[in-house]
């Protein structure tokens, strides 16, 4: 049920938090601040995808990619997936205990909407947006620890990882699209319709330009535009892949998003050696 083998949602959730890290600690993050970090995205994710199959307990028995998740397939009770997450909430909580007291305030929040993102697909088309809430938590809670407060630039990389959940869970909402419209469930991927590749493009450029604003307001150099480069290459060849909108391409694109979360570290990282 974690999907400790399945780790691109690591990846995903793993990418903001190492750039927030970074970028608030001027290229030399503390070193157990970061392992605190990184071991709670890991916790954090594995809750996440505990509370999705249990939330999806009566959707996933009928979409193709998920008849087979323990819960759908009969193989863990339902209050049994509950009980486990609740004790991996714990175990991030107390993973939080080792950091100050406004990063630990911020964890509450962020454990609310690790909670309650599983449901939204039943209430609104914009899920994806609200992960992204989710998984931009990341940011402000890395910054309070590293630095003790949350500055305008960590809001800004926040808006950069909602526009990033946006565009890479619309390209995993494709996969499942017609799935979905089967069993009801809402997503950006049905709501953009036939539009779904222009405005996941639009939204790619909006990024760019966003974490482009982040450069100026760190005061980064030249190698982080370089990895800004590299990233928009990524997001040129996920859009060849998807141009015909054929399922496997979408999942393709979907999990190349950790090249761009690399490449955007990798600019970082190599800003800061420089």
């Amino acid at each position: 049920m974690m999907r400790l083998d399945k780790p691109i949602g690591v990846f995903l959730l793993l990418w903001p938090a190492l750039w927030s890290l970074w970028i608030a600690g001027n290229g030399k993050p503390d070193l157990l601040i970061s392992m605190v970090i990184v071991a709670g995205v890991i916790v954090m994710r594995s809750a996440g995808c505990v509370i999705n199959d249990y939330a999806d307990r009566e959707f996933d028995p009928h979409v193709e990619r998920t008849r087979l998740r323990p819960i759908a397939a009969g193989e863990i009770a339902p209050n049994q997936a509950l009980l486990f997450f609740l004790l991996l909430i714990l175990l991030a909580f107390d993973l939080t205990l080792l950091l100050n007291a406004l990063t630990i305030l911020l964890s509450v929040i962020g454990a609310f909407l690790a909670a309650s993102y599983p449901f939204m697909k039943r209430y609104t088309h914009l899920p994806q947006a609200y992960l992204g809430i989710a998984f931009g938590w990341a940011v402000p809670m890395s910054f309070a620890a590293q630095t003790g407060q949350v500055p305008a630039v960590a809001w800004w990389l926040f808006l950069a990882v909602v526009l990033w959940a946006l565009i890479y869970d619309t390209l995993y909402a494709m996969v499942d699209r017609d799935d979905d419209v089967t069993v009801g469930v809402k997503s950006t991927a049905i709501l953009f319709g036939r539009h779904v590749r222009s405005v996941v493009a639009g939204l790619q450029a909006l990024m760019l330009l966003v974490l482009g604003w982040v450069g100026i307001q760190a005061g980064l150099g030249s190698a982080y535009y370089a990895g800004l480069s590299v990233g928009a290459g990524c997001f040129v060849w996920q859009q060849y892949l998807v141009r015909d909108e054929e399922k496997s391409a979408c999942f393709r694109a979907f999990l190349h998003n950790n090249w761009f979360g690399a490449a955007v570290f990798a600019g970082l990282a190599v800003d800061a050696l420089l």
